[in-house]
């Protein structure tokens, strides 16, 4: 799937990736329990988007088990790269060192992830990626 045919998810599907992405394949009462540890939601909202998952090719339904167990259909990190575009893009003009810039002015950066962060402008000017 490329890129550009990607569905761009909602925020509640995107909870539901997250959800399988970290866990696995589940069946909609596994996702709905961990849906409701962080906040009021209907196990009948949780079925229904996930229903409309299925038609959007976001998720796939077996239902060789009398549970139906959803699995994914987008790629956690090719999602998440096409949703980072299209933010950067709209948020920041397409300036990914004034997205850099507002995430790291906003919070307090341990040092292990401003290590990290030095040791990727390191690989990037040596041309690695």
């Amino acid at each position: 799937m490329k890129e550009n045919n990607i569905p761009k998810p909602t925020e509640a599907e995107l909870e539901i990736l997250q959800v399988l992405w970290q866990s696995g394949p589940a069946t909609v009462r596994e996702v709905h329990d961990q849906l409701a540890e962080k906040r009021d939601i209907g196990y009948t909202t949780t079925l229904k988007n996930m229903q409309n998952m299925v038609q959007k090719g976001m998720l796939r339904r077996d239902e060789e088990s009398r549970s139906h167990i959803y699995h994914p259909q987008l790629k956690q990190k090719q999602t998440q790269q096409m949703l980072l575009d299209r933010f950067t893009e709209s948020a920041f003009g397409g300036s990914a060192m004034n997205l850099v810039m507002q995430a790291l002015g906003n919070r307090k950066t341990s040092k292990e992830d401003l290590q990290k962060i030095k040791d990727l402008i390191q690989k990037l000017e040596g041309g690695e990626q």
